[in-house]
């Protein structure tokens, strides 16, 4: 039987950016807050210190921060007529694990979203007619506006510590920013980062093709920097260790080195590692959360936490595993197209090219996440024409330098030998002489994309584990080769002496090969019960004192970086907790 605990204001499911974003806001205005997370303590001293944390093989190969599959994973297939078979390595997307969760490990990438996401359906309808939406793709309007979440990308962006170069302040088109994006009242909290040479030649051939470059805003502080909260953030020191790594600078913000020391100064906030959750409790109608049920995992114990409000805030995949072995709300049916948990699962697409220079110098083992520079005009560029294309969403080319590690990184042009002399001459001659250019993809939600529990598989607390049934549609096969022409004419237009050839995804989705930690949907939002799980505020329509959080609420997704927005939406959500709901009890809409 479940020790019973004695009953808080509010239990919080995870704590990464939404778990700690919400533990500190709640906790701050006095709410005895409870958060729970499955993994160990983080900190920079402890785990992250020079020389241990430059250590390629624990966390490049074996992915220490990552979510170990060999204890907690899921089952994949693509198509429904398929069996789903367990995933058993860490590869095409890596959830963290640990405090701070993905949030320790990430690049950095930070972009806001733009009413042309959260009005999606309502702007592409508009603007190309209803039959320009495929039947089967299942896209919705979000609910909520721009301009309710500008104030919350600003505090997001104040909190992480982002670089970068403000494109639209007060509808002023700014110099050497983004004039596509979505406008801002204020600029970043910090100038861009350097520009790798990588970056400065991506800019060279982007103007000589008519586009328009610009640094991406980075959570990678510039300089020293002080957030908000008054936590002190060193300056980024370009080491080549951040994607997969927390870091050694406190120069990345993370949660675990921002939101979460700021909620644990005040005395109403509790941190609980090794809590895995397990079930949320409700009353006997399905009406109203009692807490959660979670196990200890070092010590077996079995604990009930009993909450006025409940808060799930993991990963993607694991609040709608938790949603749906819970038994809260009707799990999604592709085939009758009834039910709403499980989906709308998104996932992110692209395209990448190789360039060898024999005249050109790089420095690939410095850089950080961000280090960047994009060009936006096939995305949030409204002017571009979908309709020659015959795509929904679009792409963002880039290139730049994250830190070309030694085990990792072994750029030789094609038709190199895979292995003996030859690969290491070639290794060798090419390590400074070579750049990529990549391209971010959005990808939309189809009926047939979507999460529900597997029928053979059992997690290791008995349950069902997660089912992902996914695969590319044809709306993102058109993306991806438009991205990869795209990537082929600005590479060219470098004058490389060796290109490898930038392969648009158009064969069946594997998990094989790290693709992005960009999962979305499960828990979706949306403007009435009907059409979504969770309002714009993150609050259960079935469970009024249920909120969720992260990219689960995601009805579809950008080919942006997801976590700016999945911390303004946060933020957003804890104002309408502290301000409205704890005065009001029940549905805010």
């Amino acid at each position: 039987m479940a020790k019973q605990l004695a009953e808080v204001d509010a239990v919080i499911v995870g704590m990464g950016w939404s778990g700690g974003i919400i533990a500190k806001e709640l906790a701050q205005a006095g709410l005895r807050v409870i958060g729970l997370e499955r993994g160990a303590a983080r900190s920079t001293e402890e785990e992250f210190s020079i020389p241990h944390i430059r250590d390629e093989l624990q966390y490049g190969v074996r992915l220490n921060l990552m979510q170990d599959v060999r204890r907690d994973t899921l089952t994949v297939r693509n198509q429904i007529s398929q069996e789903a078979l367990p995933m058993r390595r860490i590869s095409s997307f890596q959830p963290g694990d640990g405090v701070g969760g993905s949030g320790v490990h990430w690049n950095g990438l930070s972009w806001r979203w733009g009413d042309m996401e959260f009005k999606i359906r309502s702007m592409y309808e508009e603007r190309y007619g209803k039959k320009f939406i495929p039947a089967d793709m299942s896209l919705q309007d979000w609910g909520v506006s721009y301009a309710e979440l500008e104030p919350y990308f600003e505090r997001f962006e104040s909190t992480a510590g982002v670089s970068g170069q403000a494109g639209v302040v007060d509808g002023r088109i700014i110099a050497d920013g983004n004039p596509f994006e979505a406008p801002r009242r204020a600029p970043y909290p910090l100038p861009p980062l350097h520009r790798t040479l990588s970056g400065d030649l991506f800019a060279q051939a982007s103007r000589q093709l008519g586009f328009h470059p610009f640094n991406v805003p980075a959570a990678n502080a510039s300089q020293a920097f002080v957030n908000r909260d008054g936590i002190a953030m060193g300056q980024c020191q370009y080491c080549g260790f951040c994607d997969k790594f927390g870091c050694e600078a406190n120069a990345k913000g993370s949660p675990h080195n921002t939101v979460i020391p700021a909620a644990l100064k005040q005395n109403s906030f509790s941190l609980r590692t090794h809590a895995r959750v397990t079930r949320i409790e409700t009353d006997r109608g399905g009406k109203h959360a009692r807490g959660v049920t979670y196990i200890n995992m070092l010590t077996g114990e079995e604990t009930f936490q009993p909450a006025r409000i409940v808060v799930l805030a993991a990963y993607a995949l694991n609040n709608t595993h938790l949603m749906l072995t819970s038994g809260i709300g009707k799990a999604y049916d592709p085939v009758s197209q009834t039910g709403l948990v499980g989906k709308n699962y998104c996932y992110n697409t692209g395209a990448r090219t190789q360039l060898f220079f024999e005249d050109k110098t790089f420095n690939p083992f410095m850089g950080a996440g961000g280090t960047s520079v994009a060009i936006d005009d096939f995305y949030s560029n409204w002017d571009f024409d979908r309709s020659a294309h015959n795509y929904i969403g679009g792409f963002v080319p880039l290139a730049g330098s994250s830190g070309g590690r030694p085990i990792e990184y072994h750029p030789v042009p094609p038709g190199t030998p895979r292995w003996g002399p030859q690969w290491k001459d070639a290794m060798a001659k090419w390590y400074q002489r070579s750049m990529s250019i990549g391209a971010l993809a959005s990808v939309m939600p189809n009926r047939y994309n979507y999460f529900d529990l597997d029928p053979t598989y059992k997690d290791a607390t008995g349950a069902p584990m997660l089912r992902l049934t996914f695969d590319f549609k044809e709306n993102e096969h058109r993306i991806s080769t438009h991205a990869a022409q795209l990537i082929d004419r600005l590479g060219k237009a470098l004058n490389p002496v060796h290109i490898t050839p930038p392969a648009p995804k158009v064969t069946p989705y594997s998990v094989v090969g790290y693709q992005g930690t960009h999962n979305t949907g499960g828990t979706i939002m949306g403007s009435h019960p009907g059409e979504s799980v969770v309002n714009k505020f993150g609050q259960s329509w079935q469970v009024p004192n249920l909120f969720i959080a992260g990219g689960s609420i995601f009805p579809h997704n950008s080919a942006y970086n997801p976590t700016s927005t999945i911390g303004a939406l946060s933020f957003f959500a804890a104002d309408a907790i502290t301000q409205r709901y704890v005065k009001r009890p029940g549905q805010l809409l």
